[in-house]
């Protein structure tokens, strides 16, 4: 074995543990719910497999929170998360997550409106493609942000 080829060895055997942990390291979140919703416990496991950590917070508030996060009430999912310094309103699928908090988008967060079938958490067969709003805390209209 060429010395070039041992050094380059032992100093990826050193570093592969730290960018283990490094990768490993859970997206920690909080996620408002009505108290009664089994969806929204449903969608937090789903986080759960995808190597979040979540809090999960029953509230009957959570229009209240949701609107000073940002969502108007017509774009309103059936939770509000809060991650990385975002809100995440409604089934929003991990990939459109992930990219949000990767992009760092200048804006209040991403919703999925309603409660749409397929969904992250919730039953049946996705049957169409999910759009994702863009919000903002200035009273502009949401835009699209992502369509999967």
């Amino acid at each position: 074995m060429k010395r070039r080829t041992f050094c380059i060895g032992c100093l990826l055997a050193a570093i592969s543990p730290a960018l283990s942990a490094v990768a490993a390291e859970p997206i920690r979140a909080t996620l408002y719910k009505n108290p009664q919703c089994t969806c929204c416990e449903g969608y937090a496991t789903y986080l759960r497999s995808n190597g979040f950590e979540v809090d999960v917070r029953p509230t009957n508030d959570l229009n209240q929170i949701s609107q000073k996060a940002g969502v108007p009430e017509k774009y309103q999912g059936c939770h509000t998360m809060f991650v990385g310094g975002y809100v995440v309103d409604g089934h929003v699928p991990v990939e459109t997550v992930r990219k949000l908090l990767s992009e760092r988008p200048k804006i209040a967060g991403i919703t999925l409106p309603g409660m749409p079938i397929g969904s992250p958490g919730m039953y049946g067969k996705k049957t169409q493609p999910f759009v994702i709003y863009a919000v903002t805390k200035d009273g502009k209209a949401p835009t699209v942000y992502a369509e999967v």
